[in-house]
């Protein structure tokens, strides 16, 4: 009787045997080994992953097959440029005249007209003839129109005018640099120019924010800006102190 239990136990250890290589081993996150001791493939093994323990999680997070483990990798994170205000530029709009330039105006034909005139502290300018133009907010263009529509209404037949810059008003820095005070303008100037022209900063400047102050149609506008930020005539900017 020994020795069939021993004949029948000898005829069932190979295939016991070879179930056991036909299964796959396991790790502590799924199959990572296949059919016949095989690397099992990405595709089995995202399979055999989702089985057990479900979907992916949400998101750009993903998984990397290793034969030793998986692993959990937090997807790249690529810079992006900074976006925020940029530095007024001069194309931002058209110069807009106000208190302090000085103007030269031409009638064709009529020298008595065409002379330099100075913008005044109220914004405006006196032409003989028709008397005071408010010229405070209008563009060169816009004053010429509105000088020639006076004229034009009285005086003078389809008169011809024209309105020319000879000097913008002066900008004005204060706080702490060298030399504190008015200054022509200077087109397309930023912060940094304007106190280059001042002479430089102060020891205890500080160099990180600056104040400028500025007239928008007849109201005070104060700005925070940094040290690109482009100044304007008429700006008053101020340069503030360190505290260390």
């Amino acid at each position: 009787m020994y020795w069939r239990a021993f004949i029948l136990l000898a005829a069932l250890l190979p295939g016991m045997a070879g179930c056991a290589g036909n299964r796959p081993l396991p790790s502590t996150d799924g199959w990572l080994v296949g059919q016949n001791g095989a690397m099992a493939t990405d595709a089995e093994h995202d399979a055999e992953h989702m089985v057990a323990h479900g979907p992916a999680p949400a998101g750009d997070v993903r998984y990397v097959h290793t034969a030793a483990q998986e692993t959990w990798v937090e997807p790249e994170v690529v810079p992006v440029a900074l976006t925020g205000p940029k530095a007024v530029a001069e194309a931002d709009g058209p110069y807009l005249l106000d208190s302090g330039d000085r103007l030269r105006i031409f009638v064709y034909g009529q020298p008595n007209l065409s002379r330099t005139y100075i913008v005044d502290h109220a914004g405006q300018i006196p032409i003989p003839l028709i008397g005071t133009v408010f010229a405070r907010g209008l563009t060169t263009n816009g004053l010429a129109s509105a000088i020639r529509d006076r004229l034009g209404a009285e005086y003078v037949r389809d008169p011809q005018v024209t309105v020319d810059i000879l000097q913008n008003r002066p900008f004005f820095i204060l706080g702490e640099v060298r030399n504190a005070g008015q200054y022509p303008y200077v087109s397309g100037m930023t912060v940094e120019t304007a106190v280059a022209i001042a002479g430089g900063y102060s020891e205890r400047a500080s160099q990180r924010s600056f104040r400028i102050t500025r007239r928008i149609d007849g109201l005070v506008e104060e700005i925070e800006a940094p040290a690109d930020y482009v100044v304007k005539a008429g700006d008053t900017v101020f340069v503030y102190e360190r505290f260390f």
